[in-house]
């Protein structure tokens, strides 16, 4: 049986709608990739500056996952992945007989990149779309 006019308009405007989401998650996961390599680069070198330890500071990397909604970049630190909350929140230091000291204050050096980087997304999602 042959469309009606009506059907193949309807069909038309699905598949242009499908080819302009495809282009969108195609510049989002570029976008999502490309912020996600220069967030680990820049809480590493803040992690350099502020913290100090050389085995934590370059252990930060970031893992990209694409799914069929979206791009997630994750930045986290591969080698010591329990660090970073102590480090940028502060902890109370202890001895092996479980007395403690005094408080350890924390020293910022994910959220200042972190909110950067969501500008900076903003930014570059809006000029490509």
């Amino acid at each position: 049986m042959a469309k009606t006019p009506l059907e193949k308009f309807s069909d038309d405007i699905a598949g242009i709608l499908e080819e302009y989401a495809d282009d969108v998650r195609g510049n989002l996961e570029e976008i999502v990739k490309g912020i996600g390599k220069k967030g680990a680069k820049a809480v590493q070198a803040q992690a350099k500056a502020t913290v100090g330890g050389k085995q934590y500071a370059s252990g930060w990397t970031s893992q990209v996952e694409v799914t069929r909604l979206g791009a997630t970049a994750t930045i986290y630190n591969k080698s010591q992945p329990g660090l970073a909350h102590l480090l940028e929140h502060g902890h109370v230091s202890r001895n092996g007989t479980g007395r403690t000291f005094d408080p350890v204050p924390g020293r910022e050096h994910i959220a200042p990149v972190e909110e950067e980087l969501v500008e900076e997304f903003q930014k570059e999602l809006e000029k490509k779309l």
